[in-house]
């Protein structure tokens, strides 16, 4: 899905950045499993800059992205962090990602806001693509826990992209933590 810009107040807060692409990533040979290159159509949710509004937050009526399924209240600090999203995903696999006990994946960022290290949740699936031989990456959200949106990260166990690209193509099972 390709997104719209978002218009606030003679601003334009662009969207291009998280338009789907093709991404190619070349685990290299572990255990039995030889030198793979895995084809990804990567493609990044609403929920990567916007966000549901707090109770009783008073919003103004402007700040609403219309999404093809849904609305949310767009949010500056989000859109502000999502233009990392394409390198971070360019780079998963070489990053610590986590397995949920809700059968997605997720990597943290250690970002510096002001001087502040914050830890930058970014929550992932893989998928078989109808294209043969190609995987979906989809970013399902990507956010800044805050006092609003506390940690709910789940029981984790590491996992590789590597491990979950193979599997995912092959249609093998990728046992959930407990």
């Amino acid at each position: 899905m390709k997104w719209n810009n978002f218009f606030h107040k003679e601003e334009v807060y662009e969207l291009a950045h998280l338009h789907p692409f093709e991404w190619h990533f070349t685990a290299e040979a572990a255990d039995k499993r030889p030198d793979r290159t895995y084809k990804f159509h990567v493609t990044f949710s609403m929920h990567c800059f916007t966000r549901d509004p707090l109770p009783n937050e008073e919003i103004d009526s402007n700040l609403w992205y219309q999404g093809p399924k849904e609305n949310r209240l767009f949010c500056f600090y989000r859109h502000t962090l999502s233009y990392q999203l394409p390198d971070m995903i360019k780079s998963l696999g070489d990053r610590v990602c986590w397995h949920t006990h809700h059968g997605n994946y997720f990597t943290i960022e250690l970002v510096t806001q002001e001087g502040e290290v914050i830890e930058y949740e970014v929550y992932f699936d893989v998928t078989r693509a109808s294209r043969k031989g190609w995987l979906n990456l989809i970013v399902q959200t990507a956010y800044v826990r805050t006092e609003d949106y506390k940690t709910t990260q789940p029981r984790k166990r590491r996992i590789r992209l590597d491990v979950v690209a193979y599997n995912t193509q092959l249609r093998k099972p990728i046992k959930r933590p407990r």
